[in-house]
């Protein structure tokens, strides 16, 4: 039995498909690290006292920085990477979503040559 070549195309971007599925889902996971991380570092530096000494990484190198102003830092980034996580979330949703749409097609379609 050979598969008509509109059945080949839907299986082609399916595969498609499944291959920026895996790529979302790698860069959520980054994006899930990327902010634990970073509300693990600002829980432990409000628990500093005011006048703590406080460094910060550069490459191979420990840098003196201000404690208020890494602590702002730190807010910002983990609100930027709260919004980045619900996008990537959306985003992998979607792409799931279309997904499944894609299989029941291409289910339908397969099982329409059998019959």
């Amino acid at each position: 039995m050979e598969i008509p070549e509109n059945v080949q195309h839907q299986l082609n971007q399916f595969q498609q498909l499944q291959q920026q599925a895996q790529a979302v889902t790698v860069q959520k996971q980054n994006v899930d690290i990327q902010l634990k991380e970073a509300e693990t570092a600002l829980e432990e530096l409000k628990k500093t006292s005011e006048d703590a000494e406080v460094f910060k990484t550069a490459g191979n190198l420990l840098i003196k920085v201000e404690r208020n102003e890494t602590l702002e830092d730190l807010e910002d980034k983990v609100e930027t990477l709260k919004l980045r996580q619900q996008t990537m979330t959306r985003q992998e949703e979607r792409v799931m979503k279309k997904l499944e749409e894609m299989q029941a097609s291409i289910q339908q379609a397969m099982g329409g040559l059998q019959g």
